[in-house]
């Protein structure tokens, strides 16, 4: 978002009566100036040069035109227009988003599920977040009247938590819906407002394994009630305000039947407390007509915000599948989908300091939950995993950039990226959570789920096994020196707790150096990324794991993994090529390696990888917004993890019982179409021969689609 400022003009004194001898003398002092009077009560000037000295007032700030006093009075009055206030209005339709932390109690003998607090401790909600929109009618005395409606989602379960506590089930709240009145009074650009109305939500009670913890149950409920809260809004720059909101909701009493668990029955009677920060974009008195262009307030580019929505379903047929264990791909054939939304949210703090915030909405399923692919199909399926939205604050991270001097490049807006100019040579400082390919083994033709190559083997080096809990996110710090032509960048990283663990530590760590040049190759731009990694984890050696299950036959092969399990190192490397070969056509290349004797701590089950294809824009066509891409990977395992898997060993995603080994080899094909500005429907096609490395199953051809929207 770009600053605005209108400039205007005064005058001192004008004698003359004769509008002809007026414009003379005003064109003789602006040395060039162009004035036009009409009189009819008053006149307007309008002013073209680039040599007067302006004077700024804020008598026209909307249309930056100066009104003259009428004709009848004294010529000899000066024209100096008095500063006018300017008065924030606040009717119109609106639409934002929020975040924010509260509690719930749900009834004596309840034990409700502890959720994520992000940097807050859990509780019965945890970290929340949602969407709303609303209209709002400010009278003529101040008074506000409005109306909103929203939704919000609380985080996924504290799994340490959850353990530490175990029970024979455990209740929750997947979300509440509200629909308010608002009643405030509005001071210029601040509000304070009461709030109220009805309420509902979404219950449900996790009947747990015996273990306590391991849901195998669920059985929910909606719930009606009502709400009331009070907040405070404050219109920030441009179309956006910001507020801050108390929220208390009542939802009824319900009873669950748990008889047939020998449990008896249940009330859930739900008492909720939420705390919001949110940010809403308010729009003219029509919601379809934005006023882009007209803000409200003079905009700011110390800060921004972005968003996306991706809904990405996928599909399969049966296949051959002659045996098959929990983390084989059903033979049956099966149809899931996933749909994520985040905000980007961006504020520089001072020169070249920046922090940057992105909470995301995440919720669906894929192919068999995740499993039974270790190239899987779906690069958003890792963030989802439930019915109703969950919400992670994904990132936040803090970024300082000490420039070097010399020359300097224009940085554009976009999400996590504020506007402005750095120099080129520069040394860059980020410390906080982020994904780690947010910085390391990027490619401008395959790294993006939501807009390139869906397949995992595609947009990333698979056999990286980056550090990352569940959603694929990790904290830690990188550093990076850049120059004109090549970068370094180095990273230190939290590792799970285990392999597939959604806790990270820091007891042991993960770490990265990528090395990047930049070249032109007959006049064409390419880039060259060469990366080396290691991670220090909790896990288990294949060999060992292999040889003590020989010796122990009655003991199961994967208790034996997990006794096995402690501090081991995993090391590799991955070399990564873009290239353009003509205008708006490019090919990728990827190949990575890791050593293969331990476990795959974060990623996917592949030790060795190489990728590679082409991606072409459709300006070929007539069609400047649309893309085509076509591209291919071969995974493999090293000896020792597929003497592991043949054995029954179960990995991060696969493990069918037993192995019939071939390579896990992957073609994708797909058409994004550019809808309208910002909107891309894609149609794409994976056949995946020897899926999770085994010649008895498959191939299986799997069919996508893919809704994405930004702004």
């Amino acid at each position: 978002m770009k600053s605005r400022r209108n400039e205007f003009i005064s005058f001192d004194r004008v004698t003359s009566q004769d509008p002809d001898d007026r414009t003379a003398a005003i064109r003789q002092g602006c040395r060039g100036g162009e004035v036009t009077f009409a009189s009819l009560g008053a006149c307007v000037l309008t002013l073209r040069s680039h040599r007067c000295r302006y004077l700024r007032t804020a008598a026209a700030l909307a249309s930056g035109v100066l009104v003259l006093p009428a004709a009848g009075l004294a010529a000899d009055l000066p024209l100096k227009a008095r500063a006018a206030k300017t008065v924030y209005d606040w009717t119109g339709f609106y639409v934002g988003g929020h975040v924010g932390y509260g509690d719930a109690g749900f009834g004596p003998g309840t034990n409700p599920l502890p959720e994520q607090g992000a940097l807050l401790p859990h509780s019965a909600t945890g970290f929340s977040g949602g969407y709303q929109l609303g209209y709002n009618r400010q009278l003529a005395n101040g008074v506000v009247l409005g109306i909103e409606a929203d939704s919000t989602f609380t985080a996924p379960t504290d799994g340490p938590a959850l353990a530490r506590s175990p029970a024979p089930f455990n209740t929750t709240i997947d979300y509440v819906g509200t629909v308010r009145g608002r009643v405030g009074y509005a001071f210029d650009r601040f509000m304070p407002y009461v709030t109220g109305g009805v309420a509902w939500g979404h219950t449900h009670i996790n009947v747990n394994d015996t273990d306590g913890v391991t849901p195998l149950f669920p059985v929910g409920h909606y719930q009606a009630g009502w709400t009331a809260g009070l907040g405070l809004e404050y219109a920030v720059s441009g179309n956006w305000t910001a507020k801050a909101e108390y929220e208390y909701v009542d939802l009824s009493r319900k009873s669950y039947d748990l008889s047939g668990f020998g449990l008896g029955s249940v009330n859930v009677d739900p008492r909720i407390h939420l705390f919001k920060l949110g940010l809403n974009y308010q729009f003219g008195d029509t919601p379809w007509m934005p006023a882009v262009g007209k803000p409200k307030l003079p905009e700011s580019d110390d800060w921004n915000v972005h968003a996306q929505t991706t809904l990405l379903p996928q599909g399969y047929g049966p296949i051959h599948s002659p045996y098959a264990s929990p983390q084989s791909l059903p033979g049956r054939g099966q149809f899931q989908a996933t749909w994520t939304t985040t905000a980007f949210l961006g504020a520089r703090l001072w020169d070249g300091g920046e922090i940057y915030f992105d909470p995301e909405l995440a919720q669906g399923f894929g192919l068999n939950g995740t499993l039974g692919l270790a190239g899987f199909s779906n690069g958003e399926a890792q963030k989802a995993g439930a019915p109703f939205p969950k919400i992670r604050a994904q990132r936040y991270y803090l970024k300082q950039t000490f420039g070097l001097g010399g020359e300097q490049e224009a940085v554009e807006d976009g999400p996590n990226q504020l506007a402005g100019k750095h120099d080129v040579d520069r040394v860059t400082l980020i410390v906080g959570r982020f994904a780690v390919g947010d910085f390391f083994d990027g490619n401008s033709y395959a790294k993006d789920p939501r807009a390139d190559f869906m397949n995992w083997a595609m947009w990333s080096s698979a056999a990286y096994d980056f550090p990352a809990d569940l959603p694929g996110y990790t904290r830690g710090g990188v550093v990076e020196l850049n120059r004109k032509d090549w970068a370094i960048r180095a990273g230190l990283f939290q590792v799970p707790s285990a392999p597939n663990s959604d806790l990270l530590t820091f007891k042991t760590g993960g770490s990265v150096v990528e090395f990047e040049e930049r070249h032109t190759l007959l006049e064409q731009p390419g880039k060259l990324r060469i990366g080396v990694f290691a991670n220090s984890g909790n896990t288990a050696n294949y060999r060992e794991v292999v040889d003590l299950a020989a010796a122990n036959p009655a003991l199961d092969i994967n208790t034996i993994t997990t006794a096995d399990q402690r501090t081991r190192l995993k090391y590799g490397f991955y070399v990564n090529l873009e290239q353009q070969i003509v205008n708006d056509v490019g090919l990728f290349a990827r190949a990575s390696w890791n050593d293969g004797q331990n476990q795959i701590l974060s990623f996917t089950d592949i030790d060795r990888s190489l990728s590679g294809g082409l991606s072409i824009k459709g300006s070929h066509w007539g069609r400047p917004d649309d893309t085509v891409g076509i591209g291919g990977a071969i995974n493999a395992l090293s000896s020792a993890h597929r003497d592991f898997l043949a054995a029954g060993g179960t990995g991060l995603l696969i493990g069918d019982g037993q192995l019939n080994y071939r390579t896990e080899r992957i073609l994708e094909a797909y058409y994004a179409y550019s809808v309208i500005k910002g909107v891309t429907l894609t149609g794409d096609y994976q056949l995946i021969t020897n899926p999770a490395y085994n010649a008895d199953r498959g191939p299986v051809s799997i069919f996508s689609g893919r809704l994405h929207a930004e702004f």
